[in-house]
């Protein structure tokens, strides 16, 4: 029992239709010519009743990855819509606070058209019985840090009216100056 030499194949360098298997191998059968337009395909397997075909698999990583980018692509429709309700209540909110701030201004100018300090002296004059404080009675002090003070003399033996009527007179030659 001798061994045997071993044997070495030559193949030409013609391949059987773009296939890793050279066209001289024995046992594979050469097949026909087809005449395909460039790019055209061509399917040269033998359709056969009893075989089925099966589509192309896909594994579960695909297919749950797909479900889960879907997930995500609805919240971020359902995200962007809360977003876009949240900035049309925020646009209503600002048109409000300008239209409340507009009339508080309105009404800041009607209230102070509304205080006449003559009107408020002639009725100290006339109805309260007051009147401006003399040059001699008014003396005038300064402190060191710059406050200043009024001081009228001789109201020892005044009454609270009077008390109160020196006070208006006081708030009077305030809002004047």
């Amino acid at each position: 029992m001798g061994a045997e030499p071993a044997r070495v194949l030559e193949f030409p360098d013609d391949y059987l239709y773009g296939s890793a298997a050279p066209a001289g191998v024995a046992g594979l059968a050469e097949l026909p010519e087809i005449e395909t337009a460039p790019g055209e395909r061509v399917d040269t397997r033998e359709k056969t009743g009893a075989a089925t075909q099966h589509g192309p698999r896909v594994s579960l990583f695909a297919i749950f990855g797909s479900l889960f980018a879907g997930v995500l692509m609805v919240f971020v429709v359902l995200a962007q819509i809360s977003y876009n309700e949240i900035a049309r209540e925020t646009v209503n909110l600002n048109t409000q606070y300008t239209d409340l701030a507009q009339k508080q201004r309105r009404l800041e100018i009607t209230f102070e058209s509304v205080i006449d300090m003559k009107e408020i002296e002639r009725y100290a004059r006339d109805v309260l019985g007051m009147s401006r404080p003399e040059t001699d009675q008014v003396a005038m002090t300064y402190n060191a840090s710059g406050d200043r003070v009024e001081v009228l003399p001789g109201g020892e033996d005044k009454s609270p009216l009077q008390d109160f009527g020196s006070f208006i007179s006081s708030l009077l030659e305030y809002f004047k100056r």
